[in-house]
């Protein structure tokens, strides 16, 4: 059994999820990190160094899911922290969005989350942990053309806190953060036009986008046993853009 912490990381080779694990490797913890390029995964393990693990998954396979979560608790004996940075972008309106553009974005953004869940708190049954996923601004402040991500992501939220409920007591703590728009190579399309950016970055009253480690913070504060008393929770992380008006110009 290893002694120190572990932690799981899908997603973990993606500008959130690697961010998280630098966090999570600096704070102590053997990270596993998974997801469907072992590129990106190998170049994050080969940045933070010792303490962190490879592990090829597809998060939106239920079984590869359910393998992975196995495979970590037969090889250390334990998982204590369990987080899901998979995610997708579609900026369509509704009647523009076929059906196909739909599941892909529910399949990446909830079932994943659903899995990493289902999974989980199978393998922390005994001994509690936590789980920590991402949702979004979007799930609950209403943005136009983000019908199909709004739909997901508030599904994620819906889940964080029946799960809690459901694991309370077995000391499983479920948690997500909520961010606004953050500068990832997901984003890229958006960040990279100067005027966009400057239209994304007047919609959040603090006046700048965020960064990857403004959520990965956020997410690994969620997952620290220091924090136990919370659970059930979503956390805005979205520089002001879901409870404060955006600033006024001239």
């Amino acid at each position: 059994m290893t002694e120190q912490a572990v932690a799981l990381v899908l997603g973990g080779g993606g500008g959130i999820g690697s961010a998280l694990t630098r966090r999570l490797a600096g704070s102590g913890y053997h990270v596993v990190v998974a997801g469907r390029r072992r590129e990106p995964l190998e170049a994050v393990a080969a940045e933070v160094g010792a303490g962190v693990e490879v592990r090829l998954a597809d998060a939106t396979d239920p079984d590869a899911v359910d393998a992975l979560v196995e495979g970590v608790t037969e090889a250390h004996g334990r998982l204590d922290a369990a987080a899901s940075a998979v995610g997708s972008l579609l900026l369509k309106p509704a009647h523009r969005t076929s059906v196909e553009e739909y599941r892909d974005v529910v399949a990446t953004n909830l079932d994943s989350a659903f899995f990493l869940v289902r999974a989980a708190t199978k393998a922390m049954q005994r001994s509690g942990g936590s789980i920590a996923l991402v949702s979004s601004v979007a799930g609950r402040f209403g943005m136009n053309h983000h019908e199909a991500i709004a739909a997901a992501k508030a599904g994620v939220e819906g889940l964080v806190v029946a799960a809690a409920a459901s694991y309370a007591a077995r000391g499983i703590r479920v948690n997500a953060v909520a961010p606004g728009l953050v500068a990832t190579p997901m984003t890229e399309r958006l960040t990279s036009n100067e005027t966009s950016r400057k239209v994304s970055e007047h919609m959040h009253p603090l006046g700048r986008l965020g960064e990857p480690d403004d959520i990965a913070s956020a997410l690994a504060w969620l997952l620290d046993p220091a924090n136990g008393w919370v659970t059930g929770q979503v956390l805005g992380v979205d520089g002001g853009m879901g409870t404060v008006q955006p600033r006024r110009t001239g």
